[in-house]
C-alpha cells in the first residue's frame, strides 16, 4: 500500500506512550534498506522507512507501461539462503510470498561473430562447450572452480559479515588476502587458468553485475563464480518487484511503516551524534538510529555537513573511482521471440578495450556490449499476449563523461535497437509496443546517485572492505549505512549482507521472537 507521509500521525507516534522501542529511521527502500528494517524489526526497533519515490525498490523499481511490466534494474537473483533468513526472522518462509524459478541456462552468452556459450549450473555441460573452444581448458575450469571456491570461503562466508569498522580487523585478514593473491584482478585470476580468449571472457564479465571493471577489481570477486555454481541463479514470478512486495509485507507485518514520496533534505546531528533526519519543506523527525540506503557518497556529500566530516570530505568524494552508469531500453514487441532465453549478454568486438573505454576513458563507444533481460521467456504475464517484454542494458562512463544524456538518448537507443535487430531480434523495428529508456543522468536525478553511477564506488581493492565508507559511520554517532555503497558491496547479495552487518555495529534493543 503506498503511503503518504502523514507527519501529524508519525510525530504522534514518536512521542507515543505505547510505544517506548527505540526508533530508526531508514532512508530509501532499496533492498538494503529494506533488509535493514526487517533486521531492526527483528531486534525490537519501531521502524520508519522514508522513501524519495512513490513506490518501494529503489534501483529494484517497477514500471508498468502498454500492459508491459518492467523490472527497473536487478533481475538476477543469487544466494537465496539470504532471502530466506530474512523471512524466518518473521517467523515466516520465503515461498510463502515469492515464487523464485531456477535459470537454466544461467546466460547466454553471444559473442560478436555469432558463436554462443550457454553459462549453466550444469558443470559437464559447461565442460563440453568449453571442450569445442579449447579442450585444454576442460581441466583449467575446474581448477578456476576450486580457485573461486577458496575465495568464496574468505570473501562471502568470512569477510562478507564483517563491519570492518577498524583497521586491525582488516589486518586480521591481510595474510589470507594476500594468500590468494587479491591484489590480482578477475581477469587475471581467470587467464590464469583459462587460455582461450573467448572463454575467457565467459568466466570474467560477472564483476559487471556489480559494477566492477573485471581487469581492476581484486580478484576476490571471483567468488561469484561459486556462488553461482552452489546456489543457481534465479528469477521471481511477477518479476524481481514481487519480491519487493514481498519485503513490504515481512516489514508491515512488524509494525513498521514504509513512507513514500518523501524526501530526505539533511540528516540532523547534534555534534557528532545524529538525531534523526529533515524533509523536503523542512519538517524534522527524531529517531534514535539513522539508516542511510541512499547512495553513500550521495548521503555524505549533500545529506551531511561538511564541517563535521573527516573522513568523506568533498574533496575525497569527488576524487575517488566509481562504477559504470547504466544505458538501460525498457521496450516491449508486437510478437515473441522463443529463441532468446531470459537472460543473455551480447558481447562486442572488443572486450579490453571497451572496458577502458568505459572505466579509464571515460567515453562512449558505438561498438558496446550489452546485457538482455527477456522475463517473459519464464512469466508470460509480465506481457500482454503473444507479446514479450524486454529490457537492454547497456554498461556506459558515468557522468564525469559528459555525454549530453538529454540529447543523446534517443540516437543510443537507435544504436542499440539495431544491433538487437541485426543479432536476435529479427524485424525489432517493426514490432515494437512501447518503449522508455533510463540514462545515468535518470540515475543521478532520480535515485541521488552520486555521478549518475550505475553501482556506486567501484570494488577496487583500494575501495573494497575497510577502505569503503563503513556500515558504522566513521563521522557520525548514530549513522549506519548499507546498500551498494558500503561493505560488502553492490548486487542483491551483497546490499543484503550490508543489512546483516548493522547486527554486530548497532546498538541492541529487546528481539522480537517468532514460534
Amino acid at each position: 500500500m503506498n503511503k503518504q507521509l502523514d507527519l501529524g500521525k508519525l510525530a504522534a507516534q514518536s512521542v507515543s506512550a505505547f510505544d517506548q522501542r527505540p526508533h530508526a529511521i531508514v532512508i530509501g527502500s532499496g533492498f538494503g534498506g529494506l533488509a535493514a528494517a526487517v533486521r531492526l524489526g527483528a531486534r525490537g526497533y519501531r521502524v520508519t522507512i522514508l522513501e524519495k519515490l512513490d513506490a518501494p525498490g529503489g534501483r529494484a523499481y517497477v514500471y508498468r507501461q502498454d500492459g508491459f511490466t518492467f523490472d527497473a534494474g536487478p533481475t538476477i537473483i543469487t544466494a537465496p539462503f539470504l532471502l530466506e533468513e530474512l523471512w524466518a526472522l518473521c517467523g515466516r518462509r520465503l515461498s510463502d510470498d515469492v515464487d523464485l524459478r531456477p535459470m537454466d541456462p544461467f546466460f547466454r552468452i553471444r559473442f560478436d561473430d555469432g558463436k554462443t556459450f550457454d553459462y549453466s549450473g550444469d558443470r559437464e555441460r559447461n565442460i563440453q562447450q568449453i571442450r569445442a573452444f579449447n579442450e585444454a581448458d576442460a581441466a583449467g575450469y575446474l581448477n578456476y572452480l576450486k580457485a573461486s571456491e577458496q575465495r568464496y570461503r574468505v570473501g562471502f562466508e568470512r569477510l562478507g559479515f564483517k563491519s570492518f569498522d577498524s583497521i586491525w580487523q582488516l589486518l586480521r585478514f591481510l595474510p589470507q588476502l594476500i594468500r590468494l593473491r587479491s591484489d590480482r584482478s578477475v581477469y587475471s585470476l581467470v587467464a590464469k587458468h583459462i587460455k582461450d580468449p573467448y572463454l575467457r571472457q565467459v568466466m570474467s564479465f560477472h564483476p559487471l553485475l556489480i559494477g566492477g571493471n573485471p581487469f581492476s577489481v581484486t580478484g576476490i570477486y571471483s567468488l561469484i563464480s561459486h556462488l553461482e555454481q552452489s546456489f543457481g541463479v534465479w528469477s521471481a514470478m511477477g518479476g524481481t518487484g514481487s519480491l519487493v512486495d514481498g519485503f513490504t509485507k515481512l516489514i508491515e507485518s512488524q509494525g513498521s511503516e514504509i513512507h513514500y514520496n518523501t524526501e530526505v533534505q539533511r540528516i540532523t546531528t547534534d555534534g557528532r551524534r545524529v538525531t534523526g533526519v529533515a524533509l523536503q519543506g523542512g519538517r524534522e523527525l527524531q529517531a534514535d538510529i539513522v539508516v542511510s540506503n541512499a547512495d553513500s557518497a550521495w548521503t555524505y556529500r549533500y545529506l551531511l555537513p561538511e564541517s563535521q566530516r573527516k573522513r568523506w570530505t568533498n574533496r575525497r568524494l569527488e576524487n575517488a573511482a566509481y562504477s559504470n552508469g547504466l544505458y538501460v531500453w525498457y521496450f516491449g514487441t508486437k510478437r515473441q521471440y522463443p529463441d532468446v532465453p531470459h537472460h543473455s549478454v551480447l558481447l562486442g568486438p572488443r572486450y579490453k578495450g571497451l572496458l577502458n573505454d568505459i572505466f579509464k576513458r571515460k567515453t562512449l563507444s558505438d561498438d558496446f556490449s550489452l546485457y538482455l533481460h527477456r522475463p517473459t521467456a519464464t512469466d508470460a504475464s509480465l506481457a500482454p499476449e503473444g507479446c514479450d517484454t524486454f529490457y537492454a542494458l547497456v554498461p556506459v562512463p558515468h557522468l564525469d563523461a559528459g555525454v549530453d544524456w538529454s540529447e543523446h538518448a534517443e540516437p543510443f537507443r537507435k544504436e542499440v535497437e539495431k544491433r538487437l535487430a541485426d543479432t536476435v531480434l529479427p524485424g525489432l523495428s517493426e514490432n515494437l509496443a512501447t518503449s522508455r529508456v533510463m540514462t545515468p543522468l535518470d540515475f543521478q536525478d532520480r535515485l541521488n546517485s552520486f555521478k549518475g553511477a550505475g553501482f556506486s564506488f567501484e570494488p577496487r581493492i583500494s575501495q573494497s572492505a575497510w577502505f569503503r565508507p563503513h556500515n558504522r559511520s566513521e563521522d557520525f554517532d548514530g549513522l549506519y549505512l548499507v546498500g551498494a555503497g558500503t561493505h560488502p558491496g553492490a548486487g542483491i547479495p551483497g546490499v543484503i549482507s550490508s543489512a546483516r552487518v548493522l547486527d554486530e555495529v548497532v546498538p541492541h534493543a529487546n528481539p522480537v521472537r517468532h514460534g
